[in-house]
Order: structure tokens, then C-alpha cells, then sequence
């Protein structure tokens, strides 16, 4: 059974910095996608960061330089390592699974397997 569990989310002030992380389990490619993505209440969901199996990543513009997206290949457990963070980051923070490489790595609509979520609060 594939599962994507995502931990790390919690409460931080302005400028603080949380390490979120998705654990994939049941996978057995060895190419595949994976990518963040979150959803503020009242907001449509938006991509975030992405990163596929050979290492190649994608970011939105404005967490460019403030998120970094990283994968450990032995746990296919992807990273993302956020910083300076800013009240407008504060969303539910879901990552998503595709078996496959993308040429559209930052779509929605790309993947298959999506995890519950972690949250993350941003106080000013």
C-alpha cells in the first residue's frame, strides 16, 4: 500500500524556520516526482517546491531562496527546508507523488498520490 506521510509542520514566528518532511512508503520505482504544495483557508491550492529522482528542482517565485527541496533516495523521504518565513507562507502543507518523470513538475494535476498534510502557523 503506497502511503505519503508528511511531519515537521508546527507554530513559528516571523522569520522563523520549520523543516518539513514526506515520508513515501510502498513506492518501487526508482524514477519518479515528487513535490510540496499547500493550501491556505479560502485559497486555491498553489505548488511550492518539487524535486524529481535525478535531482532536478522547481521552485514558485516567491519562495525562491527562503525553501530548499532536498530527497534522501535510500528513504525516499523529500525535505523541504524552509526559512525567513512570512505569515502568507501559513497554509496546510501537502506533498504529492508521481511514478514517473513530469515536464510540467509544478502542475497539480501531474500527480497521482497525495499525503494528508502538515500545518504550519506563521505569527507576526
Amino acid at each position: 500500500r503506497v502511503r505519503l506521510v508528511e511531519s515537521g509542520g508546527g507554530s513559528v514566528q516571523s522569520g522563523g524556520s520549520l523543516r518539513l518532511a514526506c515520508a513515501a512508503s510502498g513506492f518501487t520505482r526508482t524514477t519518479y516526482s515528487m513535490a510540496w504544495f499547500r493550501q491556505a483557508p479560502g485559497k486555491e491550492r498553489q505548488p511550492v517546491a518539487a524535486i524529481d529522482s535525478a535531482g532536478s528542482t522547481s521552485y514558485l517565485e516567491f519562495v525562491r531562496g527562503r525553501f530548499t527541496v532536498s530527497l534522501d533516495h535510500a528513504t525516499k523521504t523529500m525535505y523541504q527546508q524552509t526559512k525567513s518565513l512570512k505569515p502568507e507562507d501559513a497554509a496546510m502543507y501537502c506533498c504529492a507523488d508521481l511514478e514517473d518523470y513530469s515536464t510540467d513538475i509544478l502542475g497539480s494535476y501531474t500527480y497521482t498520490y497525495w499525503g494528508q498534510g502538515t500545518q504550519v502557523t506563521v505569527s507576526s
